[in-house]
């Protein structure tokens, strides 16, 4: 990787807005400051990204799109609905994917300050109860437009379109005690980001109304990844008078226990009944129903993209405008029980 303008900064013991106003001629800096500058670029050897000369010249229009797992069709299906949007305003995409990894979003925040793109899209993996100074303070010192997709950060203002997981969690869980489910797990996503708090929230709130206990061992705390949902299974198949019905809160963590139930020739629902978080195409195509709850995530990029853009013509001034979408359920008999239907 060659050499960035944070490089040239340190090693000309300046400000990043100083090396900026340099390599655009743009703003005052002393002579000696100014040669100090170029002789750093000369000897990193630096060369300007043809997006920051762009951007210099306004010549094209990019915004950055972050992502935790580009691999997983619900996000695919975010950045598809972002994609249409942009599309229609001129606007391009550079798409950044941080594998659920703290480091690797504030790497991407830094990338999109320093390339000064016009704004940003992303879908945070932190932002539950607990306080990362770092991470907060690169967000809030980009200085351009900033909308949040699918996942909130707890006490923030930033502009956002959101699901109501609350009433997600509390859905899903309803449904299997409607069902006649009365030991009823879930895996949850990552706790440090609210997404996945609101959802256990709302699993324990449908429990405690229906007189049920809230059986901590029940809880089992995953993170979107398909292995994790695959070895949770497996925990919870060979649990003692374990659970006869489980909430999984993503798609691929689905998968996984989809595989984990096979592998130990149990059947859905008859085994354990699974209620998951969003559509997975691939189920339909192989003939697998899963009862699903579903939020339209390509409905989630296009409100995304339409509310960055209306930031960006500053259309939307300085007022908050934060969007929370109901999910629904799609039925599909998975969560079914044998209880119910001696």
């Amino acid at each position: 990787m060659g050499a960035t303008i944070s490089d040239i900064a340190k090693k000309a013991g300046v400000s990043l807005a100083t090396v900026s106003r340099v390599l655009n001629s743009s703003g005052y800096v002393k002579e000696e400051t100014k040669n100090r500058i170029l002789k750093a670029i000369k000897d990193l050897n630096y060369t300007p990204s043809a997006i920051a000369r762009g951007l210099s010249k306004n010549e094209i229009n990019i915004i950055g799109v972050i992502v935790p797992d580009i691999t997983n069709s619900y996000f695919g299906e975010i950045i598809k609905g972002i994609s249409e949007i942009a599309e229609r305003h001129n606007l391009n995409i550079v798409l950044f994917n941080t594998d659920d990894k703290l480091e690797k979003e504030l790497r991407a925040l830094n990338v999109i300050k320093e390339q000064r793109l016009m704004g940003v899209i992303m879908t945070p993996i932190f932002g539950g109860d607990e306080f990362n100074s770092v991470y907060f303070n690169t967000i809030e010192n980009l200085s351009i437009p900033i909308v949040l997709v699918a996942t909130d950060i707890k006490h923030s203002t930033f502009n956002g379109v959101f699901v109501d997981n609350i009433k997600g969690g509390f859905d899903a869980t309803s449904l299997l005690i409607r069902e006649g489910h009365k030991k009823i797990s879930i895996i949850t996503g990552l706790l440090s980001s609210e997404r996945a708090v609101h959802e256990l929230i709302g699993y324990k709130k449908a429990l405690t109304l229906n007189n049920l206990c809230v059986e901590e061992n029940f809880i089992f705390k995953g993170d979107y990844k398909l292995e994790t949902g695959y070895e949770l299974t497996k925990k919870i198949l060979s649990m003692e008078d374990g659970p006869t019905a489980v909430v999984i809160c993503s798609n691929m963590m689905t998968m996984g226990s989809i595989k984990a139930v096979m592998e130990e020739n149990k059947k859905i629902p008859d085994d354990l009944a699974i209620v998951g978080f969003n559509k997975l195409e691939v189920l339909d195509m192989v003939g697998i129903n899963i009862t699903y709850v579903e939020d339209s995530p390509i409905d989630l990029g296009r409100t995304a993209m339409n509310m960055l853009n209306e930031k960006i013509e500053g259309k939307e001034k300085n007022e908050v405008k934060r969007i929370r979408i109901s999910p629904t359920i799609i039925l599909k008999g998975s969560e079914k029980s044998k209880i119910k239907n001696k």
